[in-house]
């Protein structure tokens, strides 16, 4: 059972809104999100002592906000006024009536479109249970919500991610996933129309928008769970300073930067900084190969999210070096 703290003192309509886990741990088993975790993190997680692991409730916000859209939509399509609300958005009566709900048996000969609605599935491999519930499932293709920044989405940093989530949803459920695509509906936290009308080429069009990805096939997916499973097997009992350290996609490293300085002797603000090597050195040729360029190293930015900060001695060294900051 986690435990909370409550450190901003938020008012206890609110915290106990947000100390509420409804997420069905026991019947998760390996679930599809942990398998996509570092394996450094996965083991280190189940070696926190009881009562180390405090979380304050401020830290819950977002993730709660997320269950509780999941929560609002999954009503909407579970209610008994479903009918009446597809219909007050223009649906045909014959499309209305096609519509099944989470069935637990198709019609023969019967035109039906199947929904489905936050199912948990399981399969087993090398004798380990995975799991995983997806969001949504209308006519063979699943769809994912995701609360999230508008940087998400300008910035692609989480497109693998989404891809191979939705793929292990396919590889779990195949009979009833039979689309080659997905689709992640992103609802906004901080849409602003301003901002769409500026950059309308990069910047999300509403605060709800779609985006489609084409799926991985299964073998692929496969071979991806039975590689995780057997890392995560032949690491369950190793020291912690022998586990594989996080990459730096999965601690969520920002770029580096390159600092010129005309004056090769010259300290505190840089003359310019760059994204890449290139255009700083261009700059240092551009001034006569007489100034100086500075690698600082972009800063991790996961370890903050990490429910085995405590343990890691990873951390440890990043904190030593400057690239992750507290």
């Amino acid at each position: 059972m986690s435990q909370y703290s409550n450190q901003t003192n938020l008012p206890l309509p609110i915290a106990v809104w947000l100390a509420h886990d409804t997420y069905d741990r026991e019947a998760a088993g390996l679930s599809a999100t942990t398998l996509m975790r570092p394996t450094r993190q996965v083991i280190l997680a189940k070696r926190v002592p009881a009562g180390e692991g405090i979380i304050d409730i401020s830290g819950m916000i977002k993730s709660r906000i997320g269950t509780a859209i999941h929560d609002a939509i999954e009503g909407a399509w579970l209610s008994d006024k479903l009918d009446t609300t597809l219909t007050s958005l223009g649906l045909s009566d014959k499309i209305v009536k096609r519509l099944l709900v989470n069935p637990t048996e198709i019609p023969e000969g019967k035109p039906v479109i199947p929904v489905y609605l936050e199912k948990r599935s399981s399969r087993e491999v090398l004798g380990v249970k995975i799991t995983g519930k997806f969001d949504f499932i209308a006519d063979g293709r699943v769809h994912d919500f995701k609360t999230t920044s508008t940087f998400a989405y300008t910035s692609s940093n989480k497109d693998e991610d989404y891809i191979l989530q939705g793929s292990i949803y396919r590889w779990l459920n195949p009979d009833i996933i039979t689309d080659d695509m997905m689709s992640i509906i992103f609802i906004f936290n901080d849409w602003n129309k301003n901002r769409y009308l500026s950059d309308r080429d990069n910047y999300p069009p509403s605060q709800i928008t779609s985006r489609d990805f084409l799926l991985l096939p299964e073998a692929a997916v496969q071979k991806f769970v039975e590689h995780k499973v057997n890392e995560l097997i032949a690491c369950e009992n190793l020291d912690e300073s022998e586990l594989p350290l996080c990459t730096d996609k999965e601690l969520w490293r920002k770029e580096d930067t390159f600092k010129y300085y005309k004056n090769p002797a010259a300290v505190g603000r840089s003359t310019k900084n760059f994204d890449s090597y290139r255009e700083a050195y261009q700059r240092f040729i551009d001034d006569g190969s007489v100034g100086r360029i500075d690698t600082v190293k972009g800063t991790v930015q996961a370890c903050h999210y990490c429910p085995a900060f405590n343990l890691c001695s990873q951390k440890d060294a990043l904190l030593e070096a400057g690239e992750l900051k507290i």
